[in-house]
């Protein structure tokens, strides 16, 4: 038995005479330009896992959960500080780092009433065991 095929062979594309391939070449941009778009995309893959984790909490206030929203949210928040050279091209527009500045921030202050909540709960529990 020989290995199988999981995909069709590639198929040749032969474009129509009246079109040139001129038409077709794919307009390349700048590497800057390429870096700093997967950074942007890689940041905001970043906040929405902090997002999420932070959802998870509030359903959930676990010491765990809680302790990966901070985490998260560390994480984010570093990345949104300026960047150094030979980095200055791999950021978010300073409108939006500014923004997500302001969310770290309301996170902490969601994150601190979490543990607050959290821990009293645990002192009311312990209170009736006792």
């Amino acid at each position: 038995m020989g290995m199988q095929l999981t995909q069709p062979p590639l198929r040749t594309v032969f474009l129509p005479k009246t079109i040139t391939k001129r038409r077709f070449v794919p307009k390349t941009k700048p590497p800057e330009f390429r870096m700093n778009s997967y950074v942007v995309d890689e940041i905001n893959a970043y906040v929405a896992i902090r997002d999420i984790a932070l959802a998870e909490a509030e359903k959930d206030p676990s010491s765990v959960n809680l302790e990966r929203v901070r985490i998260a949210n560390d994480f984010v928040e570093n990345c949104l500080k300026p960047a150094r050279s030979p980095y200055e091209s791999q950021h978010l527009p300073e409108a939006d780092a500014a923004r997500e500045r302001g969310r770290c921030q309301a996170v902490k202050v969601r994150l601190s009433l979490l543990r607050s909540r959290s821990n009293a709960a645990a002192a009311r529990g312990h209170a009736h065991a006792a």
